[in-house]
């Protein structure tokens, strides 16, 4: 597997992992009882993670049924489930604190880490909501972690109407999606023919959301 050495940020040149305090997260009220949390570096050191991450973390290639054809996944994943330890103990503790900053709203614990590899710019996730499990039904919240490069997330009403959000994420950023964000609006990491980096998201879920 190829392997793909990151340029760190300007902004983001300690090597010394640390999570900052969720105080400073803004929330943007997207509409239909959806809404997103941001947090720009909340991670300081996130280059060290990317690079630990790549080269440590047990990615899988996957093959997906697309109509009449089996393709190749663009992304490399990893799954960590309850219970699982997590490949790197500053995921432990932004897990905990995302989970102690929630627990009012959520009323339940984040407990699975799912990981996705974007190697580069022709790497991606079509537009999509987490509605296996219970965010079809349900309220629920999904925390995503950014290091690396990065890459715009795009967020629409899943039924069309309205504009579309976009935020890009990378160098440690943090984004949680709330409410009923996976019924009601979907999102995406689309393509890109710029030159681009590397980047990885750790989701952090609930139990029964995927």
């Amino acid at each position: 597997m190829t392997r793909h050495h990151l340029q760190a940020s300007l902004f983001d040149q300690t090597d010394e992992l640390r999570l900052g305090s969720l105080d400073g997260i803004h929330r943007t009220v997207l509409g239909s009882g959806a809404w997103i949390d941001v947090l720009p570096g909340w991670l300081s050191g996130s280059a060290t993670l990317f690079e630990q991450l790549a080269s440590e973390v047990p990615w899988r290639a996957e093959r997906r049924k697309m109509y009449d054809h089996t393709v190749d996944v663009p992304r490399l994943l990893a799954f960590y489930g309850p219970g699982e330890e997590l490949p790197h103990p500053v995921l432990e503790q932004a897990r905990d604190m995302l989970s102690t900053h929630y627990a009012h709203e959520l009323g339940e614990p984040f407990v699975t880490a799912g990981l996705c590899y974007y190697r580069d710019g022709r790497d991606s996730v079509a537009w999509h909501g987490d509605r296996i499990g219970r965010g079809a039904r349900e309220d629920t919240m999904v925390a995503i972690l950014s290091v690396g490069a990065p890459r715009d997330l795009l967020l629409r009403p899943a039924h069309g109407g309205g504009g579309s959000v976009r935020r890009p994420l990378g160098h440690g950023d943090l984004i949680v999606m709330g409410g009923s964000c996976q019924r009601t609006w979907e999102h995406c990491i689309p393509k890109s023919t710029r030159a681009t980096g590397p980047r990885i998201s750790i989701q952090f879920r609930p139990r029964g959301v995927q």
